[in-house]
């Protein structure tokens, strides 16, 4: 399944920014979907997925800060566990 960039932005959590691809694939079955990955590291990204471009980026915005922030408090409990 190929994948075509349609555009790239940004999301702020706290002061840092982080880079967002928009893309386009088709189903087996011909319909468009549209997913999004938030950048965190070079290898770590955030993949969300939906039938409209509109309701992803909805989307990234609500979950990509709700994700990160519950990342840092996971590294935390398990720092204060070890």
């Amino acid at each position: 399944m190929f994948r075509k960039l349609l555009q790239t932005g940004q999301v702020d959590v706290d002061g840092h920014v982080y880079v967002v691809h928009y893309f386009e694939s088709k189903t087996a079955r011909g319909l468009r979907r549209f997913s999004g990955e938030v950048v965190l590291d070079p290898g770590d990204r955030i993949i969300l997925d939906d039938d409209s471009l509109t309701s992803l980026e909805a989307k990234v915005a609500r979950l990509a800060p709700a994700t990160i922030y519950s990342r840092a408090l996971a590294s935390r409990r398990t720092s204060v566990a070890a």
